[in-house]
């Protein structure tokens, strides 16, 4: 009998341990924690899917810049994906929340090629100096920095708290560190630049000799019809300018601006949207109340900021002439929310860009077009439309011929505003929800 209860409680203690739970596990600690923690041993933190391929160099030349100051730097560097981007913008002051240490802390990303940075210099209880946001406004280099590595930004960084720490002047950047004067020519031609120049010699030996044919048939065509052209050049004569005016040829339009040469305006007005925008946070921590206006302004900044990064960020190619109209909007739309965020951190207000144009001045003017419609368009573009002339306005290159092989360039508004999203709202100048409409676009 003994021997079956044993058997019987041997069998419920096994049911019992099957169905008790099994212990949950820990969930890992979030983003901020992991580099708090990370920094206790390293003060550099690389995240881990970026360890392996990140330059040696640039780290070398990272820590060598951290040694030069007497207070701690930590440094922070993160890919922007979704599990970042949703990061606080303040997740500087987050970290050293964390840490409880004065110091220089940096965060910066990197999409595609391009990095962009926070930072914030949190000095011992009782020592003063300059704000770090003001310093870097008086770098006349600082917007001249390139992005495609992050160690210059960085470097620089670390000198610009130095200069607000203990008041040493800037020591000038290194001219691999600046990026190159677009107006520059460049020293030699690449592949694709021979490529392009032998594609070029072809169409324009095939143009000469179009030339050439059409100059003999317009001679032999004279020779046989003397008398009549004779008539028709006395009818010219006679019938004054403006007849002889309509047969002149019409004057084909320029090539669009280059990318590059946008994506140059973008990136300055990023830049100083982005120093702005640590301007309005330390006048929020300043304030006593920390008003609503203060914060509403703040958050329409960040947004449109980070729209503009956005579109910087989708847009990498290199500096074509035959480059997409999707390149030049994309790199245009972040031209204007980066202007427009630097206003709204500023002063509060938000200008609408030209209609016409959105890389030239704001559309201050309420101009009439065609059809008693009315758009914003600065007072250049207000000017032509006041004497009966459309503006030349932002050309882009639209394909055409057969199979689209051909481009031609044409305004930005004769395209399809459903293949682009950005032309729909002439950038943000007929309706305000520019940064909205990036925002549905990325997450489609």
């Amino acid at each position: 009998m003994s021997a079956r209860f044993a058997c019987l409680g041997a069998a419920l203690f096994a049911v019992l341990a099957f169905l008790s739970p099994a212990p949950a596990t820990a969930a890992p600690p979030e983003l901020p924690d992991q580099i708090a923690a990370a920094w206790k041993t390293d003060r550099i933190f690389i995240y881990g899917a970026m360890r392996a391929a990140f330059p040696k160099a640039e780290l070398d030349r990272i820590r060598a810049a951290t040694r030069t100051v007497d207070f701690p730097v930590y440094v922070a560097l993160l890919p922007r994906v979704p599990s970042t981007r949703e990061l606080p913008e303040d997740l500087p002051t987050l970290l050293q929340a964390r840490t409880g240490e004065p110091g220089l802390y940096l965060v910066f990303t990197v999409s595609n090629d391009y990095w962009s940075g926070t930072e914030k210099l949190i000095r011992p209880g009782g020592l003063k100096g300059r704000e770090l946001v003001g310093v870097q406004l008086d770098d006349k280099q600082d917007n001249r920095i390139v992005t495609d590595r992050p160690a210059p930004r960085i470097v620089r960084t670390i000198q610009q708290a130095a200069t607000a720490y203990y008041g040493r002047p800037l020591p000038a950047v290194p001219a691999g560190d600046l990026r190159e004067d677009t107006s520059s020519r460049r020293s030699g031609r690449s592949t694709t630049d021979k490529e392009d120049l032998s594609a070029f010699i072809g169409m324009g030996i095939g143009a000469v000799l179009g030339v050439i044919i059409v100059i003999l048939l317009t001679v032999r065509s004279r020779r046989k019809h003397p008398a009549k052209d004779r008539r028709s050049a006395k009818g010219g004569r006679s019938n004054g300018r403006g007849k002889a005016g309509q047969s002149r040829a019409v004057v084909a339009p320029r090539e669009p601006v280059s990318v590059s040469a946008v994506r140059t305006q973008a990136d300055r007005w990023i830049s100083k949207a982005d120093k702005a925008l640590r301007g309005l946070e330390s006048r929020i921590k300043a304030s006593r109340d920390n008003s609503l206006d203060l914060l509403d302004r703040r958050d329409d900044a960040a947004r449109r900021l980070d729209a503009a990064r956005t579109l910087r960020s989708s847009e990498g190619v290199t500096a074509t002439a035959g480059a997409s109209s999707e390149d030049l909007t994309a790199a245009a739309g972040a031209f204007v929310l980066a202007r427009q965020a630097w206003q709204v951190a500023g002063d509060g207000t938000v200008q609408p860009p030209c209609f016409f144009d959105p890389t030239h001045q704001p559309g201050t003017v309420q101009a009439a077009w065609s059809e008693g419609t009315e758009v914003p368009a600065c007072r250049n573009c207000a000017r032509l439309l006041e004497r009966g002339e459309t503006p030349r306005g932002f050309l882009v290159w639209k394909k055409s011929g057969l199979f689209g092989m051909d481009q031609s360039a044409v305004p930005y508004w004769t395209l399809d505003p459903r293949q682009q999203p950005l032309v729909a709202t002439g950038f943000g100048s007929l309706e305000d929800d520019l940064a909205e409409r990036v925002g549905r676009q990325e997450d489609k």
